[in-house]
This record gives structure tokens, C-alpha cells and sequence, in this order.
């Protein structure tokens, strides 16, 4: 059977360790001026020399060659992890009074001592106040936080670092060399990335793709660590920075079905929103990604992270300002009265024109009652349509309050409002949904009521509610040549003409169907 790359290749002597010269140059001073102490205590991450230091300088302390397949009688060592009870700690205590068998000391390592229980530190806090001449103990721990500070400050502590990734990819590079593997410089970067400054796991995955092929390759890596390719991430990520929730779902399930783990996508775009903060680069608001950040990290604990991911992605798409949406196709008004039809251009919304009469532009009488007239929208009833003839009119300042209220009282009802783009007119505050699901939602009598009281508390003003789908789109009516009436009759004629109805929403692609589903659930999708 062959031995795993990373036992084969671990340091026999202080002077291999690399990474660790802080530790290791200490450590050779106090063995050369025989300043050797009664307790030491490794800490720091998984991987990076903390049980290889130990066995070395148990074994320099008396002498010894040190060998990776080599047992000593007065070197003993304990897995904590394994032996946490305060029998074994008792039994130990007893035993260290014995006099080494050959060696100068007797030699205790205890490896992930911080899994002890608290009877058994109070069993071995008193061996470590008072031990015996011939004994030394040297506790490993990457938690070191769960030690009691009475066990800590009476050690000689010595903190280890995770390596620099450089010095993770010089050492792989030579052990490539020396197993006769050859790696690409890439692929080389990618797992010492992927193993975090831990030179245990790097060489093991040296050791898993070294068969891959005659020659390991970046891809070959990426294949094996399930990482998904840059450009998907890019794609997500632009579909965020857009309020794109469609594209977002789609590059997910693409992931997905590609067969990339959640928790790996998630470190991933941790990583990619990490980089668009520290650089300055264009994306996501600083606040909505510092959110994401967060959330991501809770992907891996999920019980679902499929779906968790989601979620959070989704919600990220949905916040701030919602992408424009495509321009309203030509609209054919239909023929009247004999006269051709007229083709109308998408017109900008009617909560953004000035509602100023123009004689010169202002097609006469005769003109708007030859057009078709859209059909009067249904009367609302009392409760959704509270009667006022106020003139109050709200601006972007006096909305914000009005978010900040609705999220106090109601949040469902703040999710829903602030995807929405709101148009102020005198008496009137109108709310231009993205989708005809949160149309339905928002004419709910109790919605509308409830928010139109929020309104009115937290501004003072008393309003007119109404939410439409989209842009509305206004006819473009061109103006007979002849003879124009007197202005004010423009004025008059203009004021009473029928009120314009929102253009009907081009139906939904079957595709976009399906995502706003899987967002909403069963969710009755409507014409508007």
C-alpha cells in the first residue's frame, strides 16, 4: 500500500517546517540554551505543523531521531478527542510520577486537548501546577478559545498561522518534482487557493489529482473541487447588479444542473462581491451586498442550501431599483367612423409629462371624439376608493417615511411596496408594480386600506391610492391640419377628454412563466 503524499513528505527536523519560522526559530534557541519548559501549547488552524512541531520537538528534547513510522515508549501520545473523560485524565496523572524507561523525559502530547471535559481539566490543571521533573506536556489545539485560562497561562503558548498561499505553491511545486507530477502553475495556484493556508489538505489534494491525466491541468481541479466556472459566477452577479430575477434563476438552475454544490457557489460569490468591494468595482449597492455576504455564509448550515441560495440571491435581485423594462409594442387603435387606423408609438408615462395644455400640439375636438374611446375602468368600492379632494402631494423625501412605516406595521406588505415605483400628483399617489401579482395583492381592500392610513400618519396627507402594471401608455394622437378652435376650448376639450386606460401587458414568455412561479409559488399571473 502507498503512503499518502503529505506523511511521506513531512518535515523530519524544525529546519523543514515551512511556514512556521516564527515557531520553529523560538523552539531551536530554547533546545540549543536547554531552557526546555514544562508545558507548551500549539494553537492554530487544521493543517499547518501544529502535531508535526510537537512529535519533533518531543523528540529533540531527548535526542532522539525522529522518524514518521517510529515509536518511543516515553513519548506517548493522546487523542483528546477520543480519551476526553476524566478517567483517562486520572489515569494519566498517576502514571506521570513513573520515571522515564530510556529517555531523558517522558513525553506527553495531547492533540485537540480542547475536547476535554471540564472534570477532566480540573484533573489535569493540577498535574500542570505541579508536575514532575521528568515530564513534559505539549497540549495541540485549533480552538483554543474553549480552553480554560487557568490550563492556558500555565503553558508556553505558541500560535501558528495559516501558510502564505506562495509558500503553499513553491512546496507543492517541489513535491511534484520530486514524485515525478507533472502540474500546471495554475492548477498548482487553485489548490493551494482551495486549501487555505493548510499544507495538509494542499498536498492531499496534490495527491487526489495527480491521476487525472499525464498532465494536471487547472480545469482538472476545478473538475474535481466541484468549483463552478468564472464566467457563471460573472453571470449571476450581473444579473443581481440588474435586479434581473430571471436571469438570476436561470444561471442558478444552470449551476445546479451542472452539478455544483450550493455551499461552493456561495464561497464563491462571498468571494467575487469581496473583490467588487475591496476594488471599488460597479455592482450590487454597498448595503444590499453586505446583506448577501452575510446571508451566504449560512448557506452550508442550511438544511436546504439548495433552496436557501435561492432565496437569498432572489431577494438580492429584488432589492433596489428594479431593471427597465422592455419598451410597449406599436398599439393599432381600432378603425372609426370610416377613417384608417392611427399607429401609435409607446409614450412616455403620464406621471412624468408636465400636464401642461399646448393649443398648437392639442388635437381639436372633432379629433378626440373620433378616436376610440378605451373602455372606463369599474368603479372601487367605498373602502378601496376613500372619497377626497384633497390637493396634498408627497414627494420621494415623504415616501421614505411612508417604506419605514409600512415595515413597522406590516413587512409582507413592505416586500411588496418597495419593488414598486410610486408617481405623485396632487391628491394622488400611484404605484407602478413590475407584476400583476403585486397589483392584486396591493388593490386588496385590506392592503389598500391599511396602507392608505399609513399614509396619512406618517405624512400628514391625505391621498388617493391606485397601482397599475408597467408604464401606462397614452395614445399619440396626430392633429387634423385645418382650422384650430380657440385655446381655452383646446383646454376645455383636453380636460374632458376620457381617461386614458394603461396598455394591456404583452403576455409572459412560457419560460418566464415558469420562473416567476418557482418565485411566488402557485401564483395567479394576470393580464393587466
Amino acid at each position: 500500500m502507498g503512503q499518502a503524499l503529505y506523511r511521506a513528505h513531512r518535515p523530519k527536523k524544525l529546519s523543514d517546517v515551512v511556514g512556521q519560522e516564527h515557531v520553529t526559530t523560538a523552539l531551536d534557541r530554547a533546545l540549543k540554551k536547554g531552557t526546555i519548559s514544562h508545558a507548551y501549547l500549539l494553537t492554530g488552524p487544521r493543517g499547518v505543523g501544529k502535531t508535526t512541531i510537537a512529535r519533533i520537538l518531543a523528540h529533540e528534547i531527548n535526542g532522539l531521531p525522529y522518524e514518521d513510522d517510529t515509536t518511543h515508549m516515553d513519548i506517548i501520545e493522546i487523542d483528546a478527542a477520543s480519551n476526553r473523560r476524566i478517567d483517562e485524565i486520572r489515569d494519566l496523572r498517576d502514571k506521570v510520577h513513573i520515571a522515564p524507561t530510556s529517555a531523558k523525559y517522558k513525553v506527553y502530547i495531547i492533540d485537540e486537548v480542547h475536547m476535554l471535559t471540564k472534570e477532566a481539566f480540573n484533573a489535569l490543571l493540577k498535574t500542570l501546577e505541579e508536575p514532575p521533573a521528568h515530564v513534559v506536556f505539549i497540549l495541540a489545539t485549533t480552538e483554543v478559545h474553549k480552553l480554560p485560562e487557568t490550563i492556558i497561562s500555565r503553558t508556553q503558548r505558541y500560535a501558528f498561522k495559516p501558510v502564505d498561499q506562495a509558500k503553499v505553491i513553491a512546496h507543492l511545486k517541489s513535491i511534484a518534482a520530486a514524485e515525478g507530477i507533472t502540474i500546471a502553475d495554475d492548477a498548482l495556484a487553485l489548490i493551494a487557493a482551495h486549501g487555505e493556508g493548510s499544507f495538509r489538505d494542499s498536498i492531499s489534494l496534490l495527491d487526489q489529482v495527480r491521476n487525472t491525466g499525464d498532465t494536471v491541468a487547472a480545469a482538472d481541479v476545478e473538475a474535481l473541487l466541484g468549483i463552478a466556472p468564472d464566467d457563471l459566477i460573472a453571470r449571476i452577479l450581473t444579473a443581481l447588479s440588474a435586479h434581473d430575477v430571471v436571469a438570476a434563476a436561470t444561471s442558478l438552475q444552470q449551476m445546479s444542473q451542472g452539478g455544483y454544490e450550493p455551499a461552493q457557489i456561495a464561497r464563491q460569490l462571498g468571494g467575487a462581491l469581496r473583490e467588487q468591494l475591496v476594488h471599488g468595482k460597479p455592482g450590487l449597492d454597498r448595503e444590499v451586498t453586505m446583506q448577501l455576504l452575510t446571508r451566504l455564509l449560512d448557506v452550508p448550515a442550511s438544511p436546504d442550501p439548495k433552496s436557501y441560495l435561492e432565496i437569498v440571491l432572489l431577494d438580492a435581485a429584488l432589492s433596489g431599483t428594479p431593471a427597465p423594462k422592455p419598451a410597449a409594442p406599436k398599439i393599432m387603435s381600432e378603425e372609426v367612423q370610416g377613417k384608417p387606423a392611427v399607429v401609435t408609438e409607446p409614450h412616455p408615462s403620464s406621471f412624468q409629462r408636465k400636464q401642461q395644455a399646448q393649443p398648437t400640439l392639442e388635437p381639436p375636438k372633432a379629433a378626440v371624439v373620433a378616436t376610440a374611446k378605451p373602455e372606463a375602468p369599474a368603479p372601487e368600492s367605498e373602502a378601496e376608493q376613500p372619497a377626497t379632494n384633497s390637493t396634498d402631494t408627497l414627494d420621494k423625501t415623504a415616501w421614505t417615511q411612508v417604506l419605514a412605516a409600512v415595515k413597522a406595521k406590516h413587512n409582507t406588505l413592505f416586500s411588496i411596496v418597495r419593488v414598486t415605483t410610486p408617481h405623485f400628483e396632487p391628491g394622488i399617489v400611484t404605484l407602478e408594480c413590475g407584476f400583476a401579482f403585486h397589483q392584486k395583492r396591493l388593490n386588496d381592500t385590506r392592503n389598500k386600506t391599511m396602507l392608505t392610513n399609513i399614509i396619512k400618519e406618517a405624512t400628514g396627507h391625505t391621498v388617493r391610492l391606485q397601482c397599475i402594471v408597467g408604464e401606462a401608455t397614452v395614445p399619440d394622437i396626430t392633429p387634423l391640419p385645418p382650422t384650430l378652435p380657440p385655446a381655452d376650448e383646446q383646454v376645455h376639450n383636453v380636460s374632458a377628454a376620457a381617461p386614458v386606460q394603461p396598455a394591456a401587458a404583452t403576455a409572459p414568455e412560457n419560460d418566464t412563466i415558469k420562473t416567476v412561479s418557482n418565485i411566488f409559488g402557485g401564483a395567479e399571473l394576470l393580464q393587466s
